[in-house]
C-alpha cells in the first residue's frame, strides 16, 4: 500500500485568493474592456445585469459584489476585446479550424457581422443581415416543419425565447428541445410525476429557516460557487450539511468567503460537510434507501419520528414504499451504495432530528439511467416528515444555465401539453401543432437517418455536447439547413449544412438599443423568480443584433404577413412582448414589466410549494424503486463505470483554460482520474497513456484515446474525465428512461493500452 502513487488534490479552500486568481487568469486571456469591471459591479442586482453563466438566485439585499469566479468569468469571456472578423474566416478554413481545440476556437474573440459557409472553399463568408434572413426564410419555407428542429441553449431571455417558440408552433412544429434535455430534463419529468412540479419547491428564503441539508450529486465550487454563501450562512448557524458524491469535491468540504476579510487573512475556511460520503457513481438510491431505513428504524422504536398527518392528508403510496426500504437487506445497500452501513445510519439519524431538510441535488442524480427513479427516493425521504411545501424544507434541483428554467416555462418545449396551446391559439389567430416534437435525443436520431432536414440553434454548442459524436457528426453535415445565433465560435459551427449560416448576437451585458430605446429582458433562477437584466456596455460590432431581433427577423422572412403577428413592433418594444407573456400566462405574469425589477425578484408560485398537488392522484406520490442502482451497470471483471465532469475553467462546452485548480489538477484535459488501487490492480502508472472503450453491445465501437491516467480519490471501480471531451463515448441509446436525458453519470467502459 506504501507503494501506491498519491492521489491529486487541492490544499486550499474554495474561493479564498485561489478564485481571485482564477478570474484574473480568464481576464488576462480575454483582455475585456475596463467598463466590464463595471457591469460586475452591477452584476446580478435590482436594476442592474443578471450573470449569463448559471441559474442562482439573486438576493433582494445583494453582497457588494454579487458574483462568484464563474460568473466573473463569464462576463470577462462576454465582454472580451478579441474579434472574430471576415478576415479570420477568410485565413481559415473549416476543415482547418476542425483540427483547432475548443478553447482556440472560442479565444478568437466575438463574431462581428452575419457569415455564410461557402463549400466551394470550404470557408465563411460574410453576409448582409438581409441576405441572411432572405436566404434562411426561404429555405425554411421549402422544408417540411417537423423535418427542422429549433434548438435554444439555456441562455436566452425570456422574451426572445417567447418569441422563438410562437414561431416554432407558427411554422408548425413543437421540435424545441432545449439544454434542459441534456441535464435536468430528468428533473422536469421526474420531479413532476411525484410532486406535480417540474422545478424546485423551494424559495431563496427557505435556506435561512432549514436545520439540515442533503446535497447529492452536485459541485457548487465548480458549477454554481454562489450558492456557497448562503451554505456558509447556513453552517454558521447550526444547520447539517450531508453530500453525497462521487468526488471528494472541495465545493462540498471547505469554503473561504472572498468578501470576509477575517477569512482571506488569519481566518480559517468554513467547513461546508457536517458528512461526506462518498458515493459509487449511481449508488445514491442504494444510500438513499439506507438512510429512509435507519428513519423508519427510529420510527418502530421510539415513534414520533414520521409526519403522519402530513402522510394521511397530502401522500399516496407509502404503505408500498415502507414495505420496500423494510425487505432491503443492508449488505446489498451497502456493495451498491459503497457507503457502510454506519454512515448511512448516521446520516439518517441528521434527517430524523432535523425539522426542516431540503434536498438538493444536481446532474449526478439526472444523468443516470435511472436517475428518474433517484429523484424520486428522495423525494420520498423528503415526504416522510413532511418536508416538502413548507417554510424551511422542499426538494430543490440546482439549474445550470441562466435561463434554461425560464425557457420551458414560456414555451420551449417538445411537449405541447405544457404550452397553453388554446391561449396562442385566441391570442395570434393560430392553429398550433399539438403532437408532441423532438427531444434532443430523437433530434440526434432523426440526424442520423437523414428525415432531420433543418436545424436552427439559439445559442450554444450542441454537437460538441452530444453523446455519440462519431456517428452523429458526419450525418449533421447533411443537413439541408444550419443557422447559429451565436456570440463566438464553435465546434458546431463547423459542421455546416448544406445551406448554413452563423448570425452574431449581443450578449447580455450588452446595450440592446431599439426602436424605442435600451430594452430589458427578463431571466428567471432556479427558485421560480423572474428578474429583469439591462446590458450597459458598447457592443462589441455595429454589426450586431439582438437574439430577439434575429428571431423575429426568420420569422418574418419565413410566415406569411398577418396583422395580429408584429414582428418589426415587438422587436422595437420588448415591453410588447412581455405583455404577450402575461397574456398568455397570466396567474404567474401578469404586469410583468412593472414587476420585473423588484429586488429579489418577483415568484412567479409553484404548487407543490404550497402543499398543492398537480399528479394524477391529487396527493404527492411515494414511489418504489425497482433498483439500487441508478446507472443500470452490472458489475464485470475489467467494466469501470466513467462519469464525465466539468473543470473549474469551464462552463458548459466554453473552456476558459486548463486549469482545475479545485482538484489540483492543470494542463492537458485529455486525462482520465481513476483510483490508485484499481491503477495498481491495472498495472498503471501516473501518466500512463489509455483509451477508454464503451462496453456495449451494439454493433459500434466507441473509443477516446490519448487518455493520461491520473490518480484520484474515486471509488473503486469508478472513473472521472471531461465533458465533453469524453461525450463520444455515450451511445444515444444510454439515457435517463423517463425523461431521456444523456446518463453522462454512468457509462460502462473498458480500458486498453493507447
Amino acid at each position: 500500500m506504501d507503494d501506491l502513487v498519491k492521489p491529486q488534490s487541492y490544499d486550499g479552500a474554495t474561493g479564498g485568493w485561489g478564485s481571485l486568481k482564477g478570474m484574473a487568469e480568464v481576464e488576462r486571456q480575454a483582455k475585456a474592456s475596463p467598463a466590464a469591471l463595471r457591469t460586475l459591479a452591477e452584476q446580478n442586482k435590482p436594476e442592474g445585469y443578471m450573470c449569463s453563466s448559471c441559474a442562482w438566485a439573486k438576493p433582494p439585499n445583494p453582497h457588494v459584489a454579487e458574483f462568484c469566479e464563474n460568473g466573473a468569468k463569464a462576463t470577462l469571456w462576454d465582454l472580451t476585446s478579441k474579434r472574430c472578423t471576415a478576415a479570420f474566416f477568410a485565413a481559415h478554413s473549416v476543415a482547418q479550424l476542425g483540427e483547432w481545440s475548443d478553447h482556440d476556437l472560442e479565444m478568437a474573440g466575438r463574431l462581428t457581422e452575419p457569415l455564410r459557409y461557402d463549400a466551394a472553399i470550404d470557408r465563411y463568408v460574410p453576409a448582409s443581415w438581409d441576405e441572411a434572413f432572405a436566404a434562411i426564410g426561404k429555405k425554411l419555407q421549402r422544408l417540411e416543419p417537423k423535418s427542422v428542429t429549433f434548438y435554444a441553449s439555456g441562455k436566452a431571455a425570456l422574451e426572445p425565447s417567447y418569441l422563438y417558440g410562437l414561431f416554432a408552433r407558427m411554422y408548425g412544429h413543437n421540435n424545441l428541445p432545449d439544454s434542459s434535455n441534456m441535464c435536468h430534463e430528468t428533473t422536469s419529468v421526474g420531479l413532476k410525476k411525484v410532486i406535480g412540479s417540474p422545478v424546485g419547491t423551494c424559495t431563496f428564503d427557505d435556506l435561512s429557516h432549514c436545520d439540515a441539508i442533503f446535497y447529492l450529486g452536485q459541485n457548487p465550487g465548480t458549477n454554481s460557487p454562489r450558492i456557497l454563501h448562503p451554505l456558509k450562512d447556513a453552517v454558521e448557524r447550526g444547520c447539517r450539511i450531508i453530500a453525497f458524491n462521487p468526488l471528494r469535491e472541495k465545493g462540498l468540504l471547505e469554503f473561504a468567503d472572498p468578501q470576509d476579510p477575517w477569512q482571506m487573512t488569519l481566518g480559517a475556511p468554513t467547513k461546508i460537510a457536517h458528512q461526506f460520503l462518498q458515493v459509487r457513481p449511481g449508488g445514491d438510491i442504494a444510500a438513499l434507501m439506507g438512510v429512509c431505513k435507519r428513519v423508519l428504524d427510529r420510527e418502530a422504536h421510539k415513534g414520533g419520528i414520521l409526519d403522519r398527518a402530513f402522510l394521511d392528508e397530502h401522500c399516496k403510496g407509502e404503505a408500498d414504499f415502507i414495505a420496500k426500504v423494510e425487505a432491503t437487506d443492508w449488505p446489498e445497500i451497502e456493495r451498491v451504495s459503497g457507503i457502510q452501513r454506519a454512515e448511512l445510519e448516521a446520516a439518517g439519524d441528521v434527517y430524523a432530528e432535523a425539522s426542516n431538510v431540503i434536498g438538493i441535488y444536481g446532474m449526478g442524480l439526472t444523468q443516470q439511467v435511472h436517475g428518474s427513479q433517484t429523484i424520486g427516493m428522495l423525494v420520498n425521504l423528503l415526504l416522510l416528515r413532511g418536508n416538502i411545501g413548507r417554510k424551511g424544507a422542499g426538494c430543490q434541483p440546482i439549474r445550470g444555465h441562466s435561463n434554461v428554467q425560464g425557457q420551458r416555462t414560456v414555451g420551449i418545449s417538445e411537449k405541447p401539453e405544457l404550452v397553453p396551446l388554446d391561449k396562442l391559439r385566441e391570442i395570434f389567430g393560430f392553429d398550433p401543432p399539438s403532437d408532441k416534437g423532438h427531444t434532443t435525443i430523437e433530434f440526434l436520431g432523426a440526424v442520423l437517418d437523414r428525415s432531420a432536414k433543418g436545424f436552427i440553434g439559439l445559442g450554444g454548442n450542441l454537437a460538441r455536447a452530444v453523446p455519440d459524436q462519431a456517428r452523429v457528426h458526419p450525418a449533421w453535415r447533411d443537413l439541408e439547413l444550419t443557422v447559429h445565433i451565436a456570440t463566438r465560435l464553435n465546434r458546431t459551427h463547423l459542421l455546416p449544412g448544406k445551406e448554413a449560416y452563423i448570425l452574431p448576437c449581443l450578449v447580455r451585458a450588452e446595450e440592446d438599443l431599439q426602436a424605442t430605446g435600451p430594452q430589458t429582458v427578463t431571466i428567471e433562477d432556479s427558485f421560480s423568480h423572474i428578474y429583469g437584466s439591462i446590458g450597459r456596455r458598447e457592443p462589441a460590432s455595429p454589426s450586431l443584433k439582438s437574439e430577439l431581433a434575429i428571431v423575429a427577423a426568420i420569422a418574418k422572412a419565413t410566415l406569411p404577413p398577418r396583422p395580429e403577428w408584429r414582428w418589426d413592433e415587438w422587436t422595437g418594444d420588448y415591453g410588447e412582448v412581455r405583455d404577450l407573456i402575461a397574456r398568455t400566462y397570466p396567474d404567474e405574469f401578469h404586469d410583468m414589466s412593472g414587476r420585473m425589477n423588484t429586488p429579489g425578484g418577483f415568484y412567479r408560485g409553484n404548487p407543490a410549494h404550497d402543499r398543492e398537488w398537480k399528479t394524477q392522484s391529487g396527493k404527492a406520490e411515494f414511489t418504489v424503486p425497482d433498483t439500487l442502482s441508478a446507472n443500470g451497470i452490472k458489475d464485470a471483471a475489467g467494466r469501470y463505470t466513467l462519469l464525465t465532469l466539468r473543470s473549474n475553467d469551464q462552463f458548459n462546452t466554453t473552456v476558459y483554460g486548463h486549469s482545475d485548480r479545485l482538484r489540483g489538477l492543470k494542463g492537458s484535459r485529455m486525462i482520465v482520474m481513476m483510483n490508485p488501487l484499481d491503477m495498481a490492480a491495472a498495472g498503471l502508472q501516473q501518466g500512463s497513456q489509455v483509451q477508454l472503450v464503451t462496453d456495449v453491445e451494439d454493433g459500434f465501437e466507441r473509443a477516446v484515446g490519448g487518455l493520461a491516467v491520473t490518480p484520484y480519490d474515486l471509488p473503486r471501480g469508478a472513473l472521472a474525465g471531461y465533458f465533453p471531451e469524453l461525450n463520444p463515448l455515450i451511445p444515444i441509446g444510454h439515457h435517463d428512461r423517463l425523461s431521456k436525458t444523456p446518463a453522462a453519470k454512468g457509462i460502462p467502459v473498458r480500458m486498453r493500452p493507447d
